[in-house]
């Protein structure tokens, strides 16, 4: 027992008394008041409309200050400071959160509050109340829309000076399209977001068929529509939630795999789970690779902005597999994160544990009687206004004596007497017209009022209608609820998933890269990628539009591969850098590829002429300059990033060079001046990497060498293009001529060889030859494949014209090639 001291104060004296009381039973009663008061008025949303106690005080408000969307903002303080004198006396700090999460975009389906300034993020708070402003959303209008019509019930607010509604009219479903959250004293509520179009429908067909199942209801609403996208993992208990009003599901975030970089590829995210920002995301993360838990991470880059939505970008270090970087970022990070369904919400002031079908009655039931009694509220003033019109019509065919009575009359009260009983009028039509001015009286129209009697009576009919008729006013709710969604609507943005949507990365499959075998190709372009496999590559006879393959490598994956350049360099490459492209039953497309330019540095003037492997069993190089000079080199691996394989004369460069796969193939050279030279590339000695070459083809004044290559007599064809010495790069379509290698005899090294190509009118020089494995295909700038003619016999004849100017030239049997 404890004691409780009371003091009285008496007239004269004063007198103490003490008071026994259970300390179980104060505690117990205290607690029960704390608890009653905060699932009732503080944490619990009502089925009806779907709102708190302080998030409906603020609407009330904000539509009472008439802040409505076409008038300016005011400040939140303004508004925290209304509701707080008037309705809601636990605090600014309560209402102002309760403000900004009704216009927090991602926290909201459909906002019903429109903030100006800084709400917030999900990963941080709004600024304070005296800096931000706000006014009501569209949404917002359709929930307090008929208040005046006595549509709902208004109570004594909390000092018995003001009236507040219990509940508001809520023209959509406010507890589903926006979900509500809420912890209260042995109990808690979660309902997650839905979309109001696919609600709509439901209550539709739950009002034209009443007795509808909740099978049934879910075609309509299969699941949450959440704020911010995302996917949702699983229905089950989705279902289990629709059917007790408990479950839960998995949510995650929308995702894709890039090439963000040329050397790496990365995961960009778009879309986070539901009220999780981007900076929980980072600092999960972070936290995951100092502990060691996650592999595969190179940076990590936040490039979320106001105009592009989320963008969170995770680069994936060369030779980790993204799929299974992004399986380990979902077990361990929030970029798959679990929402649990707890449907409490007042049903008839007593929480209640709700499923969809319930939810969606009780609302449904909500909404009848609020037409109904808006119904009721608008013919009582019909009839109102039928009755005033009715004794204006009785006492305007006797205008005059109207006047006259009221002007013989001593006071009001007379007068009020005599036209009540001359023209048998009520009090209150008698009162009216007594009221209003004469002017006003003498200038009705018999017609107009007679036009709005009958307007009235119509009207006065057609609501009796729908008051007596329930389907009528069914209907009247139906097509009320599809204007709504009309208005507010928006499309889906969470998509539903019965399982993952993609197959997961086996367990078995490491994280890492596999060190498999792979081809690395290399387009006329300059697009270089890699396969994801080892096996023979197709012919790519049917391209369809894709560029060709210039030169093609066979190595692995986690290999270095080197690159050729016209000034004599070899540059070290990993194919673990390159992107990945499919391979098709045609051939490998290169639309995935990078440009090999944005992966080395090239200095001014210097191509890309060709791949090579790098290993110490290599076939080793053929090179040839455009001053006629041929080398093979010796194969030769050192430990850095670049280094020479030809030692070049002063104005010299490098025409072609290829790794020298066939040692019974000839090495070719083609001159400007239309010579061809053919010999064995056993008649070459290998040298050195700082050696020059040796002679390999006599040039003529003025012609230089405009191809060189490896190739067998009898199954390779020779492509020429003939043009003009003064006609701009790329704009000479020249005459194209094809011929089989075998029609050229083969001469010795350092020979001037045989003539290849017949010059017409107006050309004097080959712009572009290219001596391959056939057939051959073309390709213009743009990657499109140019027509070439059929291969012919005469070796020494004129070309044909071409449809356009031709960039290069490659096999279509994949192979090493040269343009």
């Amino acid at each position: 027992m404890a004691r409780r001291k009371s003091t009285t104060v008496e007239p004269d004296d004063f007198t103490e008394r003490i008071l026994d009381v259970n300390v179980s039973e104060e505690m117990q009663e205290s607690f029960l008041e704390y608890a009653y008061s905060v699932i009732y008025a503080r944490a619990l949303p009502d089925a009806r409309d779907g709102l708190k106690p302080v998030q409906r005080r603020i609407l009330y408000t904000m539509d009472q200050m008439r802040l409505l969307p076409d008038r300016g903002h005011v400040k939140c303080a303004r508004v925290v400071g209304q509701v707080m004198g008037q309705l809601h006396p636990h605090g600014d700090t309560a209402i102002y959160d309760a403000l900004v999460r009704t216009a927090q975009a991602w926290t909201m389906r459909l906002p019903v509050v429109d903030g100006h300034g800084n709400f917030g993020s999900p990963d941080s708070g709004p600024a304070a109340m005296r800096y931000t402003e706000c006014r009501m959303a569209p949404a917002a209008l359709a929930l307090t829309a008929g208040l005046e019509a006595d549509t709902v019930d208004f109570r004594p607010n909390y000092d018995g000076k003001e009236v507040e509604p219990s509940v508001l009219p809520a023209a959509f479903p406010n507890l589903l399209v926006n979900g509500a959250s809420g912890i209260a004293v042995g109990m808690a509520t979660n309902i997650a977001p839905h979309n109001l179009v696919e609600v709509v429908q439901a209550l539709r067909h739950l009002i034209k068929h009443p007795n509808s199942t909740l099978e049934s209801i879910m075609r309509f609403i299969p699941g949450p529509d959440l704020p911010t996208g995302g996917k949702i993992i699983g229905l089950e208990g989705i279902a289990d939630a629709y059917a007790a009003g408990r479950g839960s599901f998995k949510v995650r975030a929308t995702t894709r795999i890039e090439q963000i970089t040329p050397r790496r590829k990365g995961i960009v995210v778009t879309e986070l789970p539901y009220l999780v920002g981007p900076e929980k995301i980072i600092e999960q993360i972070k936290t995951a690779v100092g502990n060691k838990k996650l592999q595969g991470i190179a940076d990590l880059k936040d490039l979320t902005d106001l105009a592009n939505g989320t963008r969170l970008v995770i680069e994936i270090k060369n030779g980790f597999n993204p799929e299974a970087v992004l399986e380990q970022l979902f077990k361990l990070t929030k970029l798959e994160d679990s929402f649990a369904i707890n449907a409490v919400a007042l049903v008839e002031g007593q929480p209640r544990t709700l499923g969809l079908l319930e939810m969606l009655q009780v609302y449904l039931q909500h909404r009848l009687e609020v037409t109904l009694r808006r119904t009721r509220f608008w013919r009582s003033k019909a009839e109102e206004r039928l009755h005033l019109v009715d004794g204006l019509l009785i006492a305007i065919l006797d205008i005059d004596d109207v006047i006259a009575i009221i002007r013989g009359s001593d006071d009001v009260g007379a007068a009020r007497a005599k036209l009540m009983e001359v023209f048998e009028l009520t009090v209150t039509q008698t009162n009216y017209i007594l009221e209003m001015p004469l002017r006003r009286l003498t200038k009705f129209s018999r017609l107009e009022l007679e036009t709005e009697q009958q307007e009235l009576q119509a009207r006065i009919a057609e609501l009796t209608e729908i008051i007596d008729d329930e389907q009528k006013l069914r209907a009247v709710v139906s097509d009320e609820l599809a204007q709504v969604a009309k208005d507010h609507g928006t499309p889906r943005r969470t998509v539903l998933l019965a399982s993952g949507g993609a197959p997961k990365v086996s367990a078995a499959e490491p994280l890492e890269v596999p060190d498999d075998p792979c081809w690395v190709l290399l387009s006329v372009t300059g697009l270089v990628a890699r396969t994801d496999h080892g096996e023979d590559l197709p012919a790519s006879q049917d391209r369809s539009g894709h560029d060709v393959i210039g030169s093609a490598i066979r190595v692995t994956a986690r290999a270095d591969f080197g690159v050729l350049t016209s000034a004599g360099r070899l540059l070290k490459l990993s194919a673990i850098e390159l992107p990945t492209v499919p391979v098709t039953a045609q051939a490998p497309n290169l639309a995935g590829g990078v440009q090999l330019s944005e992966l080395i540095m090239l200095e001014q003037g210097e191509r890309v002429l060709g791949l090579t492997t790098l290993t110490d069993d290599s076939p080793g190089l053929a090179i040839g300059t455009r001053q006629g000079v041929v080398k093979r080199v010796n194969p030769e691996v050192l430990g850095k990033d670049a280094w020479e394989v030809i030692r070049l004369a002063d104005g010299d460069e490098v025409v072609g060079a290829l790794e020298l796969t066939d040692p019974e193939a000839d090495l070719v050279f083609v001159t400007t001046d239309a010579q061809l030279l053919h010999f064995p590339a056993a008649a070459v000695r290998p040298q050195g990497r700082t050696g020059g070459g040796v002679a390999g083809i006599k040039l003529a004044a003025g012609a230089e060498v405009c191809f060189f290559g490896a190739a067998r007599p009898d199954d390779a064809v020779v492509v020429t293009v003939s043009g003009s010495a003064d006609a701009l790069p790329g704009t000479d379509a020249g005459s194209v001529k094809n011929t089989e290698l075998g029609e050229y005899p083969a001469k010795g090294r350092a020979t001037a060889g045989v003539r290849c190509h017949r010059f017409l009118r107006g050309e004097d020089q080959l712009i572009l030859a290219w001596v391959g494995r056939g057939p051959a295909l073309a390709t213009a700038a743009s990657g499109s494949p140019v027509p070439l003619p059929e291969p012919t016999g005469k070796r020494d004849g004129s070309g044909m014209g071409g449809s356009q100017p031709v960039l290069g030239v490659g096999s279509g049997t994949v192979g090493t090639a040269t343009s």
